[in-house]
């Protein structure tokens, strides 16, 4: 199993997204990139932490390549939006990806070039070494899954996971 740690707005919309996908084993909601240990949600909402909002993607190369997760990142969020994705301001809502090796680097750049074909050369994304991954609370794991019907998971969720069921359906589960 391969693992990225990704961040692009919310992470709920990640989350749900990235379930869709057959080879997608877990996705697991939580914060990277601050400067304090184990924060909670308010104080990451807050924007006091430094801390972005994330999701830890675990998925089998055998069944989705490392490519096709990358492009899935950068179509579920506008990468060329600076602290923010829509009405979700603040720096826990950055678009970033953590990288754990030179490898994994590599992998992330060329998964941005690819995005700039389609984004233009505006991408803020960070392209970041991974730190310490603070799992999210049990109420924000699933929360799609769980929230259905929730007034957000309408309006922004789920029209983030009909991008992503259009642009890979060939991956779908």
């Amino acid at each position: 199993m391969t693992s990225f740690v990704l961040g692009g707005g919310c992470f709920w919309c990640l989350d749900s997204s990235y379930m869709q996908f057959r080879g997608v084993d877990d996705v697991v909601v939580g914060y990277m990139g601050g400067h304090i240990d184990n924060p909670g949600y308010e104080a990451v909402c807050n924007g006091n932490t430094g801390h972005a909002e994330v999701a830890k993607v675990v998925f089998d190369e055998a069944q989705i390549s490392a490519e096709v997760i990358l492009d899935i990142f950068f179509t579920i969020h506008d990468p060329r939006q600076l602290n923010r994705q829509g009405n979700d301001i603040g720096t826990q809502y950055r678009s970033a990806m953590f990288y754990e090796d030179d490898q994994q680097k590599a992998l992330f750049e060329k998964a941005r070039d690819r995005a700039i074909e389609v984004w233009g050369d505006s991408i803020v994304t960070e392209i970041v070494p991974a730190e310490t991954f603070w799992v999210g609370e049990e109420y924000h794991q699933d929360f799609f899954d769980k929230n259905p019907n929730q007034g957000y998971c309408n309006a922004v969720v789920s029209p983030k996971m009909a991008k992503a069921r259009a642009g890979f359906a060939e991956y779908l589960k």
